[in-house]
């Protein structure tokens, strides 16, 4: 009798699948309104906050999502296990789109980005280990079943947006948060159900922490928090530089990592090879995040101001500019998957991959050049369908690889946390685009996608360049 599979993976995928598609619904969903949100002004149901800090506040957010996998990737390796942070995370998520819907103001916004920050980068760090603890070394439908994970996300990044911007834009922006909340609630039942299945490398404590150090720790987590939220009450965290904090925070919290788990005992010298065969593509993969994560803040801004969003008399929803992307990723993505599968050995080793990712999205920044300067609602719909269909193929030549590069060159002791240093690659590149959207204006068009788009494409061309050594490095991990 025939193992019973999920489009040719293990089964146990589908319910991987599940919470992360209902997780990115709300995700993204609500991240869909949350920048026109913060500076759309009170007459229109916003908080009416300068366009400036509001994408600041934004790329502050989004960074602090990847940066929060460091504190997921820690509980799943030292305390919990990655499926029950994984559960408790999903609940925090849930909690945060409630308290956006609920809780009027500036005070709505604090609460809920906070929790969902930290539930988002707790799913995100361990959704993605456990579906590395699937394989077997050398099974070669690894990154097919990564692609395939990938499109849960970008499912649930397709339908969010859609249904949130209707609702903010019919019914106000607390009820699109409230389908958000709702959203992950679903997600959750549905996880309950089948979260049995799990077990294994899924629900053991890789590295546990000893007893008699759980008090130190839990001691220096409550005066950290103590520490920021009264540096934050006292004013000294302006909203204007949250995402330059959290650039540095990224930065530092990197460096920190790589010096950990490269002076370890606990690794040996063909791992530790590996390890430094990942800083070049950790730093290839800020650059790609720093450009791409634009959606969110000058791509909204763009299509707020810019794009022509008339359909027949309509006008479409802000947000339904960011299911566009899930649109094409959904129709690429199984077209990836079965080109990897396809090619088994024979594909472009992984170095490769992300110097074909970044220099992609570079190519897609200097497409923007053509509608400079073509005014207010100037710019066509299928032109910057066009820009994101291209920003798609970028991110499927470097996302889901990443994330099963982050798990086959992970040195044992450091699964989870080796994927929490893919996702710190995106937080310090999401958190940079909040920085760099500070510098955009209608004015500027030409010097601001021109610039970053050839910075893309060179730092792509030298890792093409060095390709073939770090190969060797990854010590037959392709």
């Amino acid at each position: 009798m025939s193992e019973r599979t999920f489009f040719g993976q293990p089964r146990v995928l589908a319910n991987l699948f599940g919470v992360e598609l209902w997780e990115r619904f709300s995700f993204y969903g609500m991240q869909g309104i949350l920048l026109i949100y913060l500076y759309y002004e009170t007459s229109r149901g916003g908080l009416g906050i300068d366009q400036d800090t509001a994408t600041s506040i934004v790329g502050a957010y989004g960074g602090s999502v990847y940066l929060a996998t460091v504190v997921g990737a820690w509980l799943a390796d030292r305390l919990f296990g990655p499926e029950r942070v994984l559960f408790g995370s999903a609940i925090l998520v849930m909690c945060g789109h409630l308290g956006l819907a609920l809780i009027p103001g500036l005070g709505g916004v604090a609460t809920g980005l906070i929790l969902i920050a930290l539930g988002s980068g707790g799913v995100k760090a361990t959704a993605t280990a456990i579906v590395g603890t699937l394989y077997e070394p050398g099974d070669d439908r690894r990154d097919a079943g990564f692609s395939l994970f990938y499109l849960g996300i970008n499912l649930g990044a397709l339908v969010g947006p859609l249904l949130t911007g209707l609702l903010q834009k019919d019914a106000g922006f607390h009820w699109g948060f409230g389908l958000a909340a709702l959203g992950m609630a679903i997600g959750l039942v549905q996880y309950s159900i089948g979260r049995r299945a799990l077990s294994g490398k899924a629900t053991e404590v890789a590295n546990p922490l000893p007893p008699n150090r759980r008090l130190p720790v839990a001691l220096g987590a409550a005066v950290v928090v103590v520490v920021v939220a009264g540096l934050a009450l006292a004013g000294l965290i302006p909203a204007a530089h949250l995402s330059t904090i959290v650039v540095v925070l990224s930065i530092v919290a990197a460096v920190a990592y790589f010096a950990v788990i490269l002076t370890s005992r606990r690794i040996d010298a063909v791992e530790r090879k590996r390890v430094y065969a990942f800083i070049p593509m950790f730093i290839a993969s800020a650059a790609f995040w720093s450009l791409y994560q634009q959606q969110f803040t000058v791509v909204t801004v763009y299509s707020d101001k810019r794009l022509d969003r008339d359909l027949f008399g309509w006008t479409m929803p802000v947000s339904w500019v960011q299911s566009i992307n899930p649109v094409f990723i959904i129709i690429l993505s199984g077209v990836f998957a079965a080109l990897w599968s396809r090619l088994g050995p024979r594909q472009p080793t992984t170095p490769v991959k992300f110097a074909a990712g970044t220099i992609v999205m570079g190519v897609a920044f200097l497409l923007f050049l053509p509608f400079s300067g073509t005014g207010p609602g100037g710019v066509p719909l299928l032109g910057l369908t066009g820009i994101i269909l291209v920003f798609t193929i970028a991110e499927l030549l470097l996302s889901p690889v990443g994330l099963s590069l982050s798990t086959k060159l992970a040195p044992q002791a450091f699964q989870t946390q080796m994927v929490a240093l893919f996702f710190l690659s995106v937080a310090l590149g999401t958190a940079m685009s909040g920085t760099l959207a500070t510098y955009y204006s209608e004015d500027h068009e030409v010097a601001y996608f021109g610039v970053l788009g050839a910075i893309a494409v060179v730092l792509g061309l030298i890792l093409l360049a060095i390709s073939r050594p770090l190969s060797r490095l990854m010590g037959g991990v392709r």
